[in-house]
């Protein structure tokens, strides 16, 4: 398996999920967000992971996570917004990747809280 695998026709297969495998925390992945971990995207985890302290991203019960992919610069943009509560999308997180072989121009995930844990997760497994 490689980062090649990573289609849109291979995520879209993922329609709701059998397994929750514990991830650093208090994360929980889905079998698709696991598909992305084991075919070299588990950097997204990663960076999702390593902002859990942010109060911003703390006080929300869902997050919704956009990577945007420059396919030609290999460089991306990762922004956590919180969906739109009726006041439009607020910013919750965004960084700069300076390198990615990430091969989509677009990829989202959806973080939810779920009693203790929150659930990473393809937008086709909500």
């Amino acid at each position: 398996m490689s980062i090649e695998s990573i289609t849109q026709a291979n995520l879209s297969q993922f329609t709701g999920t059998v397994n929750y495998t514990r991830f650093m925390g208090n994360l929980l992945l889905t079998d698709g967000v696991m598909f992305l971990a084991k075919n070299g995207a588990g950097w997204i985890l990663d960076i999702i992971a390593s902002v859990r302290r942010l109060s911003s991203i703390k006080a929300e019960e869902k997050e919704f996570w956009t990577l945007k992919v420059d396919l030609d610069s290999h460089t991306a943009v990762i922004t956590a917004t919180d969906g739109d509560k009726g006041d439009g999308p607020i910013q919750l997180y965004h960084q700069v990747i300076d390198y990615t072989d990430f091969p989509l121009k677009e990829l989202k995930l959806y973080v939810i809280e779920e009693g203790p844990y929150k659930v990473v997760m393809l937008p086709t497994e909500y």
